[in-house]
């Protein structure tokens, strides 16, 4: 068996590891504009519309989740294998929630996963809050509420201190009630710099979720 995805707390080859199981990317063809006559009247950002992005969370997906939501160009949604074994509580349980899924961005030439964890039926900040207390040496600390495709969110962002590389690194997280409990989307890093070039993968998946 292998081991499963690591806590937030893990960075470097912890965050390139971490317990997959299968995932996809998709290409994009580009049609070539052939020259003609000069337009007159055409506005200058017309350009095609973005293609439909792939999506993680319903029937037939990767995870099995109570949310879909999209997937950004090359990262890689894997389902996390046995996430209630009680061996493994320490990696795969974080405050009240347990990691179902998490999408790989190296694929997509970033270290780090957008990690889902769900938690029983309440209010969504009260599982977040949770979630953000059982992370070790957390600090600044932002809560805010917000929207999404599911209905309104609890957003967090706070700061980590890496316990291994002595250094400090931002995350951040929402959260969603459904009627099948709360959803946990959180997005580390290998650090800051990395942390905030993944930034829109996880605005993505936030602006795009369904409950299922």
């Amino acid at each position: 068996m292998r081991h499963p995805i690591r806590t937030s707390a893990q960075v470097g080859a912890a965050l390139a590891a971490g317990l997959l199981l299968a995932g996809c990317a998709d290409a994009e063809p580009m049609p070539e504009i052939a020259q003609g006559p000069r337009p007159t009247a055409a506005p200058a950002t017309d350009a095609p519309a973005a293609a439909p992005h792939r999506t993680v969370g319903g029937p037939g997906s990767a995870c099995a989740l109570p949310v879909s939501f999209g997937v950004a160009e090359k990262w890689t949604p894997k389902a996390v294998e046995d996430p209630e074994n009680p061996e493994f509580a320490a990696l795969t349980r974080q405050g009240p929630a347990t990691v179902r899924c998490e999408v790989d961005a190296e694929p997509a030439g970033h270290v780090g996963f957008l990690r889902v964890w769900t938690a029983g039926k309440g209010p969504a900040r009260t599982a977040l809050e949770g979630f953000v207390k059982a992370a070790r040496n957390t600090s600044d600390v932002a809560y805010r509420e917000g929207g999404s495709g599911a209905g309104p969110v609890t957003e967090v962002t706070y700061t980590v201190r890496d316990e291994l590389t002595e250094e400090s690194k931002e995350e951040r997280a929402f959260a969603v009630t459904t009627p099948k409990g709360t959803v946990i989307v959180h997005l580390g890093g290998l650090d800051t710099a990395e942390h905030r070039a993944m930034v829109p993968a996880y605005e993505l998946a936030r602006t795009t979720l369904r409950a299922l």
